[in-house]
């Protein structure tokens, strides 16, 4: 972060935006995700506007990474915390990375060094982008071959099947993305993290506050595989604008809060 923050410059005189891959190269767990938010937050100079990347063509695919259940969870981190999101195509669909066997190897490294292309190789992540469930999945005709192999599960995993699907990774990102740009805090607000008072909750959850123009979202996100009772510092009445698993709106009390396993919710306050 010392050294990513110097690209800002001095005089904030232009849209500086150096990259922030900090979400990439870290383990997928709660304390190294709260850590790297904090770490960048306390290192941006003053007026520089933060950025945050998920994934990229040369690092594994956050479902991959995450798994699928955490994968609507850091999706939803992605797209709430203060600055600007960059989303790695096909992450939207919740794609995970193909293994490509060696004969079928295109990336430089990894033809190499063929002993260490399960290491070395970035073809995993950059196999086509999955449209639909026709040949070739809708990325070139059919007959031809693509540059890398196609996953599997792509006649299941494709964007014509998920538009038709209210609750589909990619209707729940596009959601994601609807509720931000109707939203000052969630656009340009502050950001503050919010320490839970019971040990299991913060151990296993991320909770924070993005305010701007008289608006409040609290963002809360569930990084293990149970529920996890939130409770205090968490106070009043809020209302549950959006849930990974898309299936529950509206009023809520806070105080008896909870969060089911490997959910997120954005809560107005």
């Amino acid at each position: 972060n010392p050294e990513l923050v110097k690209y800002y410059g001095a005089n904030l005189d232009e849209c500086h935006l150096p990259f922030n891959f900090g979400l990439i190269w870290i383990p997928w767990t709660l304390a190294a995700v709260r850590e790297k938010i904090d770490a960048y937050e306390a290192a941006l100079p003053p007026g520089a506007w933060p950025n945050w990347v998920l994934g990229n063509h040369d690092q594994p695919r956050i479902a991959t990474r995450a798994g699928r259940d955490q994968a609507r969870v850091a999706s939803m981190l992605l797209l709430t915390l203060r600055g600007i999101p960059t989303c790695y195509n096909g992450d939207e669909l919740g794609m995970e990375n193909v293994p490509i066997p060696l004969e079928l190897v295109q990336d430089p490294p990894a033809l190499n060094q063929p002993e260490l292309a399960h290491i070395l190789g970035r073809d995993p992540e950059r196999t086509p982008m999955q449209w639909d469930a026709s040949p070739n999945a809708g990325f070139t005709v059919a007959g031809a071959r693509p540059w890398l192999p196609l996953a599997e599960n792509y006649r299941e995993v494709n964007v014509a099947r998920q538009l038709a699907d209210p609750k589909s990774f990619l209707n729940f990102f596009r959601q994601l993305l609807a509720k931000r740009k109707a939203s000052p805090a969630l656009q340009v607000g502050s950001y503050r993290p919010v320490a839970l008072k019971t040990p299991r909750a913060q151990e296993n959850c991320l909770v924070f506050e993005r305010q701007a123009e008289g608006q409040r979202i609290l963002v809360a996100l569930n990084f293990s595989d149970s529920d996890q009772p939130l409770g205090q510092p968490l106070v009043g009445a809020g209302e549950i604008i959006l849930s990974t698993q898309m299936d529950r709106e509206g009023e809520v009390n806070l105080v008896n809060f909870s969060l089911r396993p490997n959910e997120g919710c954005v809560i107005s306050i």
